[in-house]
């Protein structure tokens, strides 16, 4: 018997091992997309959305919005539910207001049938922005205003429910507190949800906003399934694609979707490999990949954006729907051995006066650069720029991190509490926790990619806080260069 049962134990530990198969979760996830294109289908008329990180691998690009969502399953574990003010989502108000209602699509591993980012965090996000808008405008508002919580019952509980609900208020106070603007809502938002299992879909109606939380995988037992088509199906096989995904992202998946499922099990890890090398290569861009986000608060005197988005050769000046032409200046966050910029524009040895490269490696030792190195030097910089007129564009690896971190210790240094800039240290009112959560509201109402870290943020409050950082904004003097790059 104990033979026998170290056979079965050996068999679990091989099929969980396979699990991470790189194969068996592209075909996995390329199972679950059939299922999101046929609910797609049905609800034509409204955008398709996915929730990051996981919802972008099963949803096609080409068919999908622009506009991704960020619903954390961690603001809906119990205990620590949360409506949270640094991820409030309120970017996509204007487009359900426009196509009366949404498709969230995200998935869950093994144990669920939907992601606490759906049975919890979502539904909370609704109620919240329904009695906030119930604050904001009470003259307006019908007397059937629906301010309930809505969860399933099937997988949330009555005092689990109960719970949520005993705290929507504090979260409504909150919002409104903030320094979000609220569009204005001629029906409530309402969260409905849809699973493999659903066996009839529901029909949204006109009292409300529907917010559809498609849960793309289907639950299997122990999470693993084996399919006749050769592979084993693993469930919620697009979350945490850092463990399994060989550096692969859902961009890549999807700009090379046919070769990747065509490829044998024997060759896939090689075309990854390839696909993944020629990717991270940088080629000349002449435009933009994508426009970097302004700060409408600080009429566009600080952008924030990616790195792979800059364009090359660097403009001398940047052109916005609120700053106009103005001259440019850009300063990039790189990791140590990153390309700064394209290999065809690489910069030479002097440094231009609009262009400033800082570098801190992930990790604890990269948090320390950042706060010892990049962010006083950042300050010096973008001191300097703004004095002279110009605007700056702050860039890191992923645009949501690192760049925000400094354009929010710039924007607590150099603008005051109206967004407008201020030449003089004297004349602004010194920082506190307060005024930092305020300018951390403006770059996420005009940049909802961002998504800084915690660590990001404790080390920004620490330099804009901290006695030893307060004297950093002093401008210092950079070589001469042209203007342009």
């Amino acid at each position: 018997m104990p033979h026998q049962l170290d056979d079965v134990s050996s068999a679990l530990v091989q099929i969980r091992r396979e699990s991470l198969d790189i194969y068996n979760r592209l075909h996995s996830i390329e199972e679950d997309i059939a299922f999101v294109n046929l609910v797609h289908e049905i609800y034509a008329d409204l955008p398709l959305i996915p929730n990051l990180r996981c919802g972008a691998w099963y949803t096609d690009p080409t068919i999908t919005s622009s506009t991704p969502a960020y619903f954390k399953s961690t603001d809906g574990h119990y205990g620590n539910w949360s409506f949270n003010l640094r991820r409030p989502n309120l970017h996509l108000l204007p487009l359900i207001i426009d196509h009366h209602g949404l498709v969230l699509v995200d998935s869950t591993r093994a144990g669920k049938r939907i992601p606490d980012a759906f049975s919890k965090t979502v539904p909370i996000w609704c109620a919240v922005i329904n009695r906030a808008v119930a604050r904001v405008s009470p003259s307006t508002m019908p007397d059937d205003w629906d301010i309930a919580l809505y969860t399933p019952p099937q997988v949330v509980s009555a005092q689990e429910h109960a719970q949520i609900e005993a705290r929507l208020d504090g979260w409504a106070n909150a919002l409104v507190g903030s320094s979000y603007k609220l569009p204005c809502l001629l029906q409530p938002l309402r969260p409905l949800w849809i699973t493999p299992a659903t066996s009839a879909f529901p029909k949204p109606e006109k009292p409300f906003l529907p917010i559809i939380c498609l849960s793309a995988s289907k639950q299997v037992q122990d999470g693993i399934e084996r399919r006749n088509g050769g592979y084993i199906y693993v469930q919620g096989s697009g979350d945490d694609h850092e463990l399994w995904g060989m550096r692969l992202t859902p961009k890549c998946f999807w700009n090379h979707h046919d070769k990747l499922l065509r490829s044998s099990r024997l060759d896939l890890n090689g075309i990854v490999e390839a696909i993944v090398s020629a990717s991270t290569a940088i080629s000349a861009k002449d435009d933009w990949v994508t426009l970097p986000s302004e700060i409408l608060k600080t009429a566009g005197k600080l952008l924030i954006c990616s790195n792979a988005n800059l364009p090359s050769p660097l403009p001398s000046s940047l052109l916005g729907a609120t700053i106009g032409a103005v001259p440019a200046a850009f300063l990039q966050i790189c990791a140590p051995g990153e390309l700064a910029l394209p290999q065809s524009h690489q910069l030479p040895d002097f440094s231009y006066p609009n262009y400033v490269r800082l570098e801190a490696p992930q990790g604890k030792r990269g948090q320390s650069q950042f706060l010892q190195n990049v962010l006083p030097e950042s300050m010096s910089f973008i001191s300097n720029q703004l004095r002279i007129g110009s605007s700056v564009c702050i860039s890191c690896g992923t645009g949501g991190d690192r760049s925000v971190g400094v354009a929010l210790a710039a924007l607590q240094k150099f603008f005051d509490d109206t967004g407008s800039f201020v030449q003089e240290d004297t004349t602004r009112a010194p920082p506190n926790k307060l005024s930092i959560k305020t300018r951390l509201q403006w770059i996420i109402s005009s940049h909802p990619q961002a998504n800084p870290s915690r660590t990001t943020l404790k080390r920004v409050n620490e330099f804009l806080l901290t006695s030893a950082f307060l004297n950093h904004s002093t401008p210092i003097s950079f070589p001469s260069a042209p203007a342009s790059l």
